[in-house]
């Protein structure tokens, strides 16, 4: 889900900072980035909001939000933190969902809870731990092709 789009060149520039953790897909698709200003001195504030309060990554988020930009010419940029509304998954797109599950990660689900395996696409899938690769996956297996996969927690 994006903010309404006010600096287009920027948000074109910052769709290219790829998530740290998950570079198939890029922080604005991830909901990371909520909001870009620019004002009459050409400043910018990129305002973020992290996978969850204590993420490990958000100081790289920020080290790489400031890297792409300045390969832009942009160097007058703070970056804010919004932890409120605090992100969720819902606010990543079907096709951001269809990046996770074609990398391998099992994208979240609300509801049902039903852990569909991206390699097979069963459902006849099991949790192995609550800790994943990244502190925003679980490690599941699949009961039918025998595949161990990440799963995206939903937040």
């Amino acid at each position: 889900m994006k903010i309404a789009h006010e600096n287009p060149d920027i948000w074109s520039i910052l769709e290219r900072v790829p998530d740290p953790e998950i570079p198939v897909i890029n922080l604005v698709e991830l909901g990371v980035v909520r909001e870009v200003s620019r004002d009459e001195n050409d400043h910018l504030t990129i305002t973020i909001t992290p996978t969850y309060t204590g993420c490990p990554a958000k100081k790289l988020f920020e080290d790489l939000i400031r890297e792409t930009l300045a390969e832009h010419g942009y160097t007058n940029v703070t970056i804010q933190s919004k932890l409120n509304p605090a992100w969720t998954t819902e606010w990543l797109s079907e096709e951001t969902k269809a990046k996770l599950m074609k990398e391998g990660i099992s994208p979240p689900t609300v509801g049902d809870r039903v852990i569909p395996c991206p390699r097979c696409k069963s459902i006849n899938t099991k949790i192995i731990s609550q800790f994943g690769s990244t502190p925003c996956q679980s490690l599941y297996s699949c009961n039918d092709c025998l595949e161990p996969f990440n799963y995206f927690k939903c937040h």
